[in-house]
């Protein structure tokens, strides 16, 4: 009996490779091997592996908008230091 090796992200499954028998009608037609090659089984969601996803997203864009909020209130601040000290106005000027 031969077996195949399926590597899987969680798992590693030896299944064995079986020839299917071929029927009198078939004879003459040759058949391709893809109904006797051992498929990678799919497996549904892990939750844990999503609830990480999930965490580092959100973490990530958390930064972000952290990162561009107190890039703002340094703009403002520094705004209204240089209004404080009449370096510049908001009133304009009259020619």
């Amino acid at each position: 009996m031969i077996c195949c090796l399926l590597l899987t992200p969680n798992t590693i499954e030896y299944r064995p490779i079986v020839a299917k028998k071929r029927s009198s009608a078939s004879t003459s037609v040759k058949q391709m091997a893809g109904p006797r090659i051992a498929h990678a089984t799919l497996k549904g969601p892990s939750v844990v592996k999503e609830i990480c996803i999930g965490m580092v997203l959100g973490l990530a864009a958390g930064s972000v908008w952290k990162m561009h909020h107190w890039n703002e209130q340094r703009k403002t601040r520094a705004f209204y230091d240089l209004l404080e000290k009449d370096e510049i106005s908001v009133v304009a000027d009259e020619e």
